[in-house]
């Protein structure tokens, strides 16, 4: 139990997380936020964020406590706004219900925020905490948080792999090194992300169409599909210049489109050494709003994400079968000579979907 909180305060953040959880597809690029509020130990209204422009979690809340609000504590899992944006101050809507006590899991560092929601509150006698359970609010809004505090974006590189680390063939067949239920979940990782990045090779080898297909019935908003391609090589008829999903192609400069590019934009970032400058293409993602990204990709960019320091979460999909020290690996090109250069990762999740493992790691090193 974290201190200075009881049994019921915890159960009831955990509650507003879960409700925060479900604006995972439809809120960015707001955060996902959930709100909880008690009389004593009896929950007496809940909500959450459900859509950019819509609501806040505490709006919805309090209509749903109706007059029960009135000296409720509120459980919120981010700071209550301070300012108008879309909507009005949630801070001055606690207020205004009466409310006599906020447990917030984190201060919200958005410039228009970051305490001045706590500040309001506590101007206006409420008596408010924070902290509780912080780690899993930050983790759910892994994405919002690092364009705020970094300045770039979260990024993901999904991979399927055998037990023996390889992600195809040696001539490239990867249908299907995993199950059923690894691709769906897969699907519901690609709804929740702000862009998905992908690079030529990938493209040509593979024909995909990094649209987001999901079993159940939900509102998501399309994630913007990217793809690293120089010299604008990507072929007519890929899927990916279809206009299917917003795209865009992130080649040098001195490159023109042709009318296979019609209906996707494209735009020149600089080079290095080792060809499109990673750096810069985060940079020019961030500029873009893009929060969270999931790579899916081949070996070679890969590797160069990780080496470029880029890379903070792997999400492993591990298939219980060998495919021999033929096929493609992992992370390519990483030049390492000793033990103590190897990236570190820690597990976060492990779980099992149908036959197979997914493993959820954070870059340590």
């Amino acid at each position: 139990m974290s201190a200075g909180f009881s049994t019921f305060d915890q159960a009831a953040m955990q509650r507003a997380l879960a409700l925060a959880e479900r604006g995972a597809y439809s809120t960015r690029p707001n955060p996902m936020v959930g709100c909880v509020l008690a009389q004593g130990e009896v929950i007496v209204g809940e909500g959450w964020h459900q859509r950019k422009g819509e609501p806040h979690a505490e709006i919805f809340a309090l209509q749903n406590a109706g007059e029960a609000a009135r000296g409720a504590t509120a459980y919120v899992t981010l700071e209550p706004c301070a300012h108008t944006g879309s909507t009005g101050p949630c801070a001055d809507a606690l207020i205004a219900a009466g409310v006599h006590r906020v447990v917030a899991a984190m201060r919200d560092p958005f410039p228009q925020v970051n305490g001045a929601g706590f500040d309001r509150l506590r101007h206006a006698g409420i008596a408010v905490q924070s902290g509780l359970m912080e780690t899993e609010a930050r983790w759910l809004n892994r994405g919002f948080l690092s364009a705020i505090e970094r300045g770039r974006p979260w990024l993901r590189v999904k991979m399927g792999t055998s037990l023996d680390g390889r992600t195809a063939l040696a001539n490239g067949q990867s249908q299907w090194i995993t199950g059923a239920a690894a691709r769906a979940d897969v699907q519901r990782y690609r709804a929740r992300s702000s862009a998905i990045l992908t690079g030529s090779g990938t493209a040509l080898a593979d024909n995909p169409r990094l649209t987001v297909r999901l079993d159940e019935e939900c509102d998501f908003i399309a994630p913007l599909r990217v793809v690293l391609d120089s010299r604008l090589q990507t072929p007519a008829g890929s899927h990916l210049l279809d206009g299917s999903a917003p795209t865009l192609f992130l080649h040098r400069a001195g490159i023109t489109p042709d009318a296979r590019f019609a209906r996707v934009e494209c735009a020149a970032v600089a080079r290095d050494e080792a060809g499109l400058s990673l750096p810069q293409v985060m940079q020019a993602l961030a500029a873009r709003g893009v929060q969270e990204i999931q790579v899916e990709a081949g070996a070679q960019l890969a590797g160069a994400l990780l080496r470029a320091g880029l890379v903070d979460e792997l999400l492993l999909y591990l298939a219980p079968s060998v495919l021999g020290d033929e096929g493609c690996g992992l992370f390519a090109g990483l030049g390492l000579e000793t033990l103590a250069d190897a990236p570190r990762f820690a597990f976060h999740d492990v779980t099992r979907l149908g036959d197979d493992l997914r493993l959820t790691l954070l870059l340590t090193r």
